[in-house]
């Protein structure tokens, strides 16, 4: 069932959502390009440990597809993930959330580009009443301070673009499952962030973290590698595989929403245009997963895939809790 299949791109927003304010208190004490390599250092061990638990060595073989993975990796998982690091230095976490709202119309275009798809009237219109309600939920119904971002700005317009890119790559993969996918590509993106790390280190860009300053945000990076780079990320491809790109795409809505949230929990105290945001966001989010569920589902393919546990594509939390 489609209702279902968007629990995932739901998980997957709600962690990620939390984990821009978690972040930008570990940036205090380690500088973006090493925090974001521990984080996928650890979290990457991680999911090949699953991977060849679930599926075997053989699923570490790219299969004629190396060049497609290394760009996938180092766009999304490197790009998106390093940039949006590099911008919470100079935004706050509920301003550099509003731009992941964008996701789903950059999604959108970028099928429009490579595949030629034009958007379906219906999600855009839904994907801009939802960013519209962000908007509002972030600035207070005051739009003065969107010019007002900067460096931050830019950045994390390069690392939604990264990811969008990332998004829409995955539903090329369909014969792999979400497991396989999300761990070649990890790995491919962790090896170009570990070669920007080593050499901003070298250079004096930035400076390697002692254990002291590793033991500080062991909580942060818990969080950071357990839920929102192994299980969301996981859970997020498995919500692409099974609903498409464009359609679990208009979930990140939700992320700058929960960043909101999560600040509130932290003493701050919302307006009233704020909460009609939040509810205007929840709404057409819920039309749109309506709209989809009313389109016949694909038939089920007959060929075997590489996929050797159901459990692996359908229920990622479970793998990732054996």
């Amino acid at each position: 069932m489609r209702s279902r299949a968007a629990a995932y791109p739901l998980l997957a927003a709600l962690a990620w959502g939390a984990m821009f304010p978690i972040l930008a208190t570990a940036l205090t004490r380690v500088d973006p390009l090493n925090l974001t390599t521990a984080r996928y250092l650890f979290a990457t061990v991680i999911l090949v440990g699953i991977l060849l638990i679930r599926e075997g060595s053989a699923a570490l073989r790219l299969g004629g597809r190396g060049v497609e993975v290394v760009v996938l990796g180092v766009v999304g998982f490197a790009g998106f993930n390093l940039l949006t690091n590099l911008a919470l230095e100079h935004a706050a976490p509920q301003q550099i959330s509003l731009f992941v709202a964008t996701t789903p119309i950059i999604t959108q275009l970028v099928r429009w580009a490579r595949d030629g798809v034009r958007p379906k009237p219906l999600l855009l219109a839904l994907s801009l009443v939802a960013l519209l309600g962000v908007g509002l939920v972030i600035t207070r119904g005051s739009l003065a301070g969107l010019g007002q971002f900067g460096l931050g700005g830019l950045m994390m317009i390069g690392a939604v673009l990264g990811w969008a890119v990332y998004t829409h790559g995955a539903t090329r993969f369909g014969g792999w499952s979400p497991l396989r996918f999300t761990t070649l590509t990890a790995l491919a993106g962790t090896a170009a962030m570990l070669a920007a790390s080593i050499g901003a280190d070298a250079v004096g860009w930035q400076h390697a973290p002692s254990a002291a300053d590793l033991v500080a945000v062991t909580p942060q990076l818990a969080y950071a590698v357990l839920v929102a780079a192994v299980v969301a990320v996981l859970a997020w491809n498995t919500g692409v595989q099974r609903l498409g790109a464009a359609n679990a795409a208009l979930f990140m809505n939700l992320v700058p929403v929960t960043t909101f949230i999560v600040q509130i929990a932290r003493g701050y105290r919302p307006e009233r245009i704020e909460l009609i945001g939040a509810a205007i966001t929840i709404a057409a989010l819920v039309a749109a997963n309506l709209a989809a569920r009313t389109r016949p589902r694909p038939s089920s393919p007959t060929r075997p895939t590489a996929v050797t546990d159901p459990v692996a594509v359908v229920d990622p939390v479970a793998v990732a809790a054996r």
